[in-house]
């Protein structure tokens, strides 16, 4: 299993290689919130999800990851979760 560490640092660098235009140049953390601090659109999650996929060369399993966050009424998504979905989707 790849470690925490090394998954943030990939999807850091998936963040910036995705959205260019935009200055990431902060530390991107676990705590690092997609809409409110990285100022991502619900479009824009989609586009990272496939960004995602591509990267580690496998369809993961982001439906029912968004439907949990959308069920416990979640308005936010903190790196920190995604980096654990990512962890327990990439073996």
């Amino acid at each position: 299993m790849r470690t925490a560490d090394l998954v943030l640092a990939d999807l850091a660098g998936v963040v910036r290689a995705t959205f260019p235009d935009r200055d990431y140049s902060a530390t991107v953390g676990p705590h690092t919130r997609a809409f409110a601090d990285l100022e991502l659109a619900s479009i824009d999650l989609v586009v990272l999800a496939e960004r995602l996929e591509a990267f580690y060369g496998r369809r993961l399993a982001f439906g029912p990851f968004l439907k949990g966050l959308r069920d416990r009424g979640a308005d936010d998504l903190e790196l920190g979760e995604l980096v654990a979905f990512l962890q327990s989707q990439v073996v």
